[in-house]
């Protein structure tokens, strides 16, 4: 293995890919030679030249920052000598690579492959047969975890299980918050992976039931069941009937081979280090770009951290009016932050720090390369649900949780999650948790699906792109992620405006 990795040619700084020393001696491709002035830990980046004061950082062949002193060739760069050059609301202008947009929409489509998923009466394919309570306020949540509990005793069949998803929202919300609740709420209850669905109300709640119907819209009445707590005599016994009732009808469903065109992938990271954008981001990008080729979808979020690469977004958008798409996008979040009074660039995190990431442009750069190479085809506000084949962008924020529901509610049947430092969360939908080093992959082995440092270790990216997309089609085909395993289910709602 290598102890350092100069990702481009035109960086002015290396990775090191391992803990190193003062006095340790790294050669770069041209044959210069550079020994490091002081100790410089795995992740983190050394000079390879010598940066003056408000010189730019070059990282992935992009600029991360400036220097905020002189920084003699073997310095150790971090937080201590950079900070970032973004800045407010900034203008954009589409400057597309024409020629490789349309080359790249031309192999759209062209590989044939299938997986053995649930196949739905509106011609939605799950990947999962559960059954998914789904409250309509934060009141009834301690009913339907206690119903969910007793429940899974009655699974049969094909039913995987019965989960909960518990939240605190659904009342004492206003304007577009509370939109979007309900929109969250109807996306799920609407969701393939759920082979049936029991809506859980209080009664009295502003997003109550009879407020949902709207937002849920034509629904399979076998497998969609309502149940108004304030209005039965013993929700508990109710409840379980109910269930039973929906156990009844889902176990009976079987798999059967689905075109790999129907594939949904929501794309996240969390907890990510100095090797993300290296490692795992890459690798995901790649597994993008397959999906696209089967036909199939991908979506990526955390608008956030976009900041700081958002151009490289903008310039694949299929057309313009995409591209504007993105653009308000973009702008619309950072004049979210600035109306709540808050710092536009307030990241990265304290972990994303001591992993070696330092500018959020430093953070954005690895963070998007989950995209892949094909055009932006698609941009969906928040709560939207994707019917657009190939990379779709989705607003919402950065927050592990909160994204990751949003991805499902979008309409994907699973989620790629890298990470640097390792997580032990699951959205709605089977999240794959795909480690960016190898250290964390054993440290957490129950944690991690997937080890793509590996990568340090001398595997190419083809190599672990084949495995990582043979492991992706037999989890869509029924094979349980370490999350689902250990029975971990998680959701949380976006939360964006006043609490009365």
């Amino acid at each position: 293995m290598s102890k350092f990795l100069q990702i481009h040619r035109s960086d002015n700084v290396a990775v090191c890919l391992q803990d190193m020393k003062k006095g340790d001696k790294i050669c770069l491709s041209d044959r210069t030679e550079v020994e490091l002035k002081e100790d410089v830990p795995a992740g983190h980046k050394v000079a390879v030249r010598d940066i003056a004061n408000g010189e730019n950082i070059i990282k992935y062949g992009y600029a991360i920052g400036h220097a905020t002193e002189d920084i003699c060739v073997g310095r150790w760069i971090h937080t201590h000598d950079i900070k970032t050059n973004l800045e407010g609301i900034l203008e954009y202008k589409y400057e597309p690579d024409k020629a490789d947009i349309e080359e790249k929409k031309s192999r759209m489509n062209t590989r044939k492959g299938t997986f053995k998923g649930f196949v739905r009466e509106n011609g939605k394919v799950g990947i999962r047969n559960e059954i998914w309570i789904i409250p309509t306020v934060g009141c009834v949540n301690n009913i339907a975890t206690a119903l969910a509990k007793e429940a899974n005793a009655l699974v049969k069949g094909s039913v995987d299980e019965v989960v909960a998803f518990t939240h605190n929202y659904g009342c004492s919300q206003t304007g577009d918050d509370q939109e979007h609740t309900r929109t969250i709420l109807a996306d799920l209850i609407n969701h393939p992976n759920a082979g049936g669905v029991l809506v859980l109300g209080l009664g009295c709640e502003n997003s109550n039931i009879d407020v949902l119907m709207p937002y849920i819209g034509k629904y399979d009445e076998k497998r969609v069941k309502f149940l108004v707590c304030q209005k039965s005599d013993d929700e508990m016994e109710d409840g379980l009937n109910l269930l039973k009732e929906l156990i009844e009808v889902a176990s009976a469903d079987e798999r059967s081979e689905v075109s790999l065109s129907k594939l949904i992938i929501g794309l996240k990271c969390g907890g990510s280090d100095g090797f993300s954008g290296i490692t795992a981001n890459p690798l995901v990008g790649r597994i993008s770009d397959r999906i696209v080729e089967y036909g199939g979808t991908s979506i990526l979020t955390e608008v956030p951290e976009m900041f700081g690469a958002e151009t490289i977004l903008m310039n694949r958008c299929k057309d313009e009016s995409t591209f504007n798409d993105t653009v308000n996008m973009i702008n619309g979040f950072k004049d979210y932050f600035t109306k709540q009074g808050e710092p536009i660039y307030e990241n990265p995190s304290p972990g994303n720090k001591a992993g070696g990431i330092t500018t959020l442009e430093d953070k954005s750069l690895g963070c998007t390369q989950k995209s892949g190479d094909y055009p932006v085809m698609n941009v969906m506000e928040y709560g939207q649900r994707t019917d657009v084949r190939g990379l779709n962008l989705l607003c919402a924020p950065g927050n592990d949780l909160c994204a990751a529901t949003a991805l499902a509610s979008a309409g994907a049947q699973i989620v790629l999650f890298t990470t640097g430092r390792g997580t032990p969360f699951a959205c709605p939908v089977p999240t794959m948790k795909i480690s960016s080093n190898s250290k964390i992959a054993g440290k957490k082995s129950g944690w991690i699906d997937f080890n793509a440092g590996q990568i340090l270790d001398g595997r190419t990216f083809e190599e672990l792109t084949d495995e990582l997309f043979d492991k992706i089609v037999r989890t869509a085909s029924g094979e349980k992620l370490k999350s689902e395993l250990a029975g971990f289910h998680d959701m949380a709602i976006w939360k964006r405006g006043v609490t009365l």
